[in-house]
């Protein structure tokens, strides 16, 4: 069962971070200093007038408003890439639930959370992402990664031997989110004017994994980063900020610009995948995540891509003379695999599914 399930590649394994900031160190070791905190970051006063759009679920649902929040979206994922979902429709009890649960499992003693760490043949569970080499700088943060759905993808000795209660939480916020997801990438085809049943039929029994991750207090925030800037590969991320700590960029303008999420709200972002459908008119963004001295900071990434068997390319109904095939077809489960093989870097693994037009 699990051999079927290594499209999620492996990584190296590492020491955890959050137990090394326990030990109260003054300075950061060598391998988590990093140059790309030297990159742009807007100042606060120039971006007052730069965030991301906000898109409200309920009005884009209905008929009065509808239209004028489908062409909202239809803007916030040409142009930004990225968007806060308001009046989403998951109970706000679960999602405190999944908070509260998720800081718990974070905070359960280094003998429980072995039983749940990376192995060498796997990059899910507890360790970090993308380590190919012993000399690669390390990230400040530590994560928890699993394949959700499809339940025949998932490992055995993670999803299923989650502690109680969060193994009952994740499984309903995974169907929850899998509904959200549905829901915002069908309107995203009707956006395009897509046939309506194309974007559902592409995603319908999709594949959906999740990230947990923990930022902790960093001695010397200026010289780590938390998350290496990168696109996400698949269709759709969402995202639920766990903590009051903000520490989310996105690349805007060759600038990295703060998000601030909202209260009850999640942050929708484009992914690669998704920018391949469309032929390039929705845009996959560079994001990056910072830390603080003072607090630590955690969310969870929810990620939605289309069914593993199908074939990953541009639509054909968004194919036309002016404007033809900008990337290759390629397979899913190829397409996760090369990914994965991957040291994460900007939109690198995209660019090179390009195919080059005199235009």
């Amino acid at each position: 069962m699990e051999e079927k399930n290594n499209t999620s590649g492996t990584s190296l394994l590492v020491p955890s971070v959050q137990e090394l900031a326990k030990g109260n160190i003054s300075t950061v070791p060598t391998r988590y200093i990093q140059s790309q905190h030297e990159e742009l970051i807007i100042n606060e006063d120039d971006h007052s007038n730069l965030e991301i759009p906000i898109i409200d679920m309920k009005k884009l649902l209905s008929s009065e408003y509808g239209s004028s929040e489908l062409s909202k979206l239809h803007l916030a994922c040409k142009d930004w890439g990225f968007f806060q979902v308001v009046n989403h429709g998951v109970s706000s009890s679960l999602v405190e639930k999944v908070k509260l649960e998720t800081q718990d499992f974070f905070n359960l003693p280094m003998s429980e959370k072995k039983k749940f760490w990376q192995t060498p043949q796997h990059m899910e569970g507890f360790g970090q992402a993308f380590v190919m080499s012993d000399e690669q700088k390390l990230d400040w943060a530590d994560i928890f990664f699993m394949s959700t759905l499809p339940k025949h993808s998932r490992m055995s000795h993670l999803f299923p031997k989650l502690p109680l209660p969060i193994r009952d939480t994740f499984e309903l916020y995974s169907m929850e989110l899998q509904k959200l997801s549905m829901i915002i990438v069908e309107y995203m085809g009707k956006a395009l004017k897509m046939d309506e049943n194309e974007m559902r039929m592409l995603f319908e029994d999709g594949v959906q994994s999740m990230r947990m991750n923990y930022y902790p207090p960093c001695p010397q925030p200026e010289k780590v980063i938390g998350l290496t800037k990168h696109s996400d590969p698949v269709g759709v991320t969402i995202l639920l900020q766990l903590n009051e700590v903000e520490g989310l960029q996105i690349k805007k303008n060759c600038m990295w610009l703060p998000i601030k999420p909202l209260p009850n709200a999640f942050i929708v972002n484009i992914g690669d995948m998704l920018e391949i459908i469309t032929n390039g008119i929705y845009r996959s963004i560079e994001h990056r995540a910072i830390v603080n001295s003072e607090k630590e900071r955690l969310s969870i990434a929810t990620f939605y891509s289309i069914n593993q068997e199908s074939i990953l390319g541009p639509m054909e109904s968004l194919i036309t003379e002016q404007s033809p095939a900008r990337f290759i077809k390629i397979g899913v489960k190829e397409y996760f695999k090369n990914f994965f093989a991957r040291k994460l870097e900007g939109k690198s693994y995209i660019d090179v599914m390009r195919i080059e037009h005199d235009d």
